[in-house]
């Protein structure tokens, strides 16, 4: 299961699995099924589908909205104030309370101290019931910077994953924003391969 699925950088390189995909904004989810097309798509509210669907899965991976947990939301030049959504941590916890399977829970470093420990890696943070070595991929100068058409091109080079709509989260109208979003397909397969590792030795595969 691949929740808050996006683009699916997480997923790229994932090879011989059947995954199930839930995306709310329908455009992304076109994308990404136009780029995944033999997985599953779901247009819907991720955080309900994992609480009706997790028993039908093996491996979930969820990466919830990160833009209030976000150290730019506290940088912001907009005066946003919001309060950090905690359907974050109530995955990680029921997750880790209920599912079976092997699970990783995605977001970027919070401005804050988290409530739950977890692993940091690069510029994201990882919480899970298995371990995985350090591993990141270098991001291209001015990461955080990108917000035009260039940088989108040069965050797609980046990524290996191409499209040619410019799709924009509410009223940011910065076309790179995604693609920032987008954990590396590296880091996706590193992970997942941690978790195939950590399967194959408790059943002596």
């Amino acid at each position: 299961m691949n929740l808050y699925a996006g683009l699916g950088g997480n997923r790229k390189n994932w090879q011989g699995f059947e995954v199930v995909a839930v995306e709310q904004n329908e455009q992304i989810a076109g994308v990404y099924q136009r780029l995944n097309p033999g997985d599953t798509v779901i247009i819907g509210d991720a955080h309900e589908y994992l609480l009706n669907n997790f028993e039908d899965f093996d491996f979930i991976w969820s990466s919830p909205p990160c833009q209030s947990h976000s150290k730019m939301n506290k940088a912001t030049r907009h005066k946003l104030r919001r309060y950090p959504d905690m359907k974050l941590y109530e995955e990680i916890l029921f997750l880790k309370h209920f599912f079976k399977g092997k699970w990783i829970v995605e977001n970027v470093v919070p401005y804050y101290e988290p409530l739950l420990d977890g692993k940091r890696m690069g510029r994201h943070i990882f919480w899970g019931n298995f371990e995985f070595t350090d591993f990141d991929v270098a991001r291209p100068s001015g990461f955080i910077n990108q917000a035009d058409m260039a940088g989108k091109k040069k965050l797609m080079d980046w990524l290996g994953i191409h499209y040619e709509e410019n799709i924009y989260y509410g009223n940011n109208h910065c076309p790179a924003q995604i693609l920032r979003n987008c954990v590396h397909p590296d880091i996706g397969l590193h992970i997942l391969n941690a978790a195939l590792t950590h399967n194959a030795e408790i059943t002596g595969g």
